[in-house]
């Protein structure tokens, strides 16, 4: 029984936590999605008939992609706990080893999926703090001209604040998302009990007619899908999240909580239009009593800063597994919290991401343009999602061909739908995410096949390891007191530092370690299967050490597993030789990259964070020799 309780409680708090990290994204989308869906320059007369069909398809949209995609079928497809696009293609790529080509396409596909999370990142501060703030015009226009200059200020702020961590903020996020989902549906109670004739918006029918007498009838009326696509906003958060808070906690929050206040939100200012269609310039804030304005804008801002933050979160975990699959070059990664792992804080990518939404605000002006540009990332990953879904279902769980195709074929076609609808917004607007999806995705495919083509480049005049040292201790050179550890990605061959040690150093450490580590397609490696040792005789020793990608490489920890393996280690007597390769495009003959994506890796490998710490290598016992790479 008490058992029972603990369980219970540990679930609550969970769900507590998951509103604001999980659906704070999603639980903004009341901000902007019903105002975008009935604004004017579509074209479609604002009537009853066509603000049922509205609310109908934000409705089923909602049951459809969000409760039965998402929450339903996607986050059974989990790598071991974990979620989000990388999660789900390592998963995918595990399972297509024995297909090298359809392997390399899908890696494609999820990077490109990858890559349009960032557009996606992007545009969720920008969007949701502007639409929130927008809200002190409805009570009086002379705050119009302070908008822009407030949100600048709020985002600047929050891009500011993470070198501090959120681990303490991050406290506040579940409580206060709990008070505005709450005064979400408080408020489409409200008005709904006013014109509950509006609930007629639960009949698919009145969907079907909307899209079939609009969507489909011209491109300036198919544009309404793309407003409509606006209501589910932040989806990937409740796959990309699973593995902080687990399947239940998410599911029991969305189908206990957040669902019901954004269905009766969207509801209660669809019954505010069918009353007053003047409303239509802010149904949002227009749909609340006058004396509860002010305090809904405070509100408001608050939910918008916990979106903006549980996306850029999402986006550093996301920058984290990239590094460690190798898709991108290490960058600088401060953990800013000792208990939560996925407190993090990568300051290249928080003053990338800082500038391009300052740029998306001030472009764009307000929400109603930025509103214009949103969406065409987010349906461009959920396509990938659903493409990746079908890769893991099929190869990973080898189910029939004709359930996986049924499975996901379905949503393979709304997914098309809403993809079509969000690509009129790129005159519009909805270029900017995706050129910033699209340069991420050139640069990860560039670091990619640049890591190849070094590794080809460096394998090519590689020496076999086992046979070197026979070679090299029949005559062993002067050895010395100590301990040297070499660090090798290719556990078979001679490592170049210990080359170009022995060629100007002439002497060998008593005891030699060849060191390689190596990131494996699965979240975590448990710590009893991640270090291996073994003797090669005269001293030397090969150790590999395993981690997953959602594991912190930490090199120094693995080395004290060594002792039980019979390696120990005094580090006062240990030294780290590593191997810096300076990569330069090569002069001459054949190339295997275009000579720009050449000049391109050549900077991000000289730019790459260090080594020693991203490995958490002591700096005063690394002695670094450096190779030239021609690739």
């Amino acid at each position: 029984m008490e058992r029972d309780r603990q369980g219970k409680s540990t679930q609550a708090a969970l769900t507590l936590a998951a509103l604001g990290v999980v659906f704070g994204d999603i639980g903004t989308s009341p901000l902007y999605a019903v105002k975008e869906t009935f604004s004017p320059t579509h074209g479609i007369p604002l009537s009853t008939a066509t603000v049922l069909g509205g609310l109908s398809a934000i409705f089923w949209a909602l049951m459809i992609v969000v409760s039965l995609k998402y929450v339903v079928l996607v986050m059974r497809a989990d790598n071991r706990g974990e979620g989000g696009t990388m999660a789900l293609l390592a998963l995918a790529s595990n399972a297509l080893k024995a297909r090298p080509r359809l392997r390399m396409t899908v890696v494609l596909i999820g990077l490109l999926g990858a890559s349009l999370f960032f557009g996606e990142t992007v545009m969720t501060p920008a969007t949701s703090v502007v639409s929130a703030i927008e809200g002190l015009q409805v009570g009086t226009p002379l705050f119009e001209r302070w908008v822009l200059p407030l949100s600048v200020l709020v985002l600047f702020g929050l891009f500011a604040l993470q070198r501090l961590g959120t681990a303490k903020v991050g406290a506040l996020f579940g409580p206060v998302c709990l008070l505005w989902f709450l005064a979400l549906g408080a408020v489409g109670v409200w008005n709904i009990w006013l014109n509950p004739g509006v609930l007629a918006a639960l009949d698919p029918r009145h969907a079907w007619f909307f899209v079939t007498n609009h969507a489909l009838a011209s491109l300036t009326s198919f544009a309404v899908l793309g407003a409509v696509l606006l209501a589910f906003t932040g989806t990937e958060s409740l796959y990309a999240d699973m593995g902080h808070f687990g399947k239940w906690p998410i599911r029991l929050g969305w189908f206990a909580l957040v669902l019901p206040a954004l269905v009766l939100n969207y509801f209660g200012q669809g019954a505010l239009l069918i009353a007053n269609p003047q409303a239509v310039a802010n149904p949002f804030y227009l749909a609340f009593p006058g004396w509860a304005l002010y305090p809904m804008v405070a509100l408001a801002t608050a939910a918008a800063v916990i979106a903006s933050q549980a996306t850029i979160t999402g986006a550093a975990s996301l920058t984290r597994q990239a590094v460690q699959l190798g898709f991108l070059p290490r960058l600088d990664i401060v953990q800013t919290s000792a208990r939560a792992y996925g407190q993090i804080y990568i300051p290249a990518l928080n003053w990338f991401l800082l500038v391009m939404v300052l740029a998306a605000v001030l472009g764009f002006g307000s929400s109603s343009n930025l509103a214009q540009a949103y969406g065409v990332a987010l349906t461009g990953t959920m396509l990938v999602t659903t493409v990746l879904t079908f890769f893991v279902i099929r190869y990973a769980w080898r189910y029939p061909l004709w359930l996986c195709v049924s499975a996901t074929g379905f949503f393979f076609a709304i997914d098309i739908a809403f993809f079509g609808a969000a690509m009129l917004k790129v005159p519009h607007g909805g270029w900017f995410p995706l050129a910033i999806g699209i340069g991420v995705f050139m640069v990860m495919t560039t670091w990619r096949r640049g890591r190849e083509v070094m590794f080809a480049r460096l394998n090519e005049a590689s020496v076999p390891l086992e046979p070197f040292l026979k070679s090299l201790l029949r005559d062993p050179p002067h050895r010395i007191p100590g301990t040297a550890i070499f660090l090798t990605a290719t556990p078979d061959a001679t490592p170049h530092a210990l080359l170009h040690n022995l060629n100007h150093n002439k002497v060998l450490h008593e005891r030699v370690v060849f060191l390689t580590v190596e990131i494996r397609d699965v979240p975590w490696v448990a710590f009893d299967e991640r270090v291996t040792c073994e003797r090669l005789g005269h001293g030397c020793w090969r150790v590999r050490v395993r981690f997953g990608f959602m594991n912190r490489p930490d090199v120094m920890r693995a080395l004290e597993v060594c002792g039980a393996l019979g390696l120990e280690f005094d580090m006062m007597q240990t030294s780290f030789f590593l191997s810096r390769q300076q990569v330069v495009p090569a002069a001459g003959g054949p190339s295997t990259m275009a000579r720009w994506r050449e000049r391109m890796f050549a900077a991000m490998a000289r730019n790459a964070g260090n080594i020693t710490d991203y490995f958490n290598i002591p700096t005063n016992r690394v002695i670094e020799l450096g190779t030239r790479v021609e690739i």
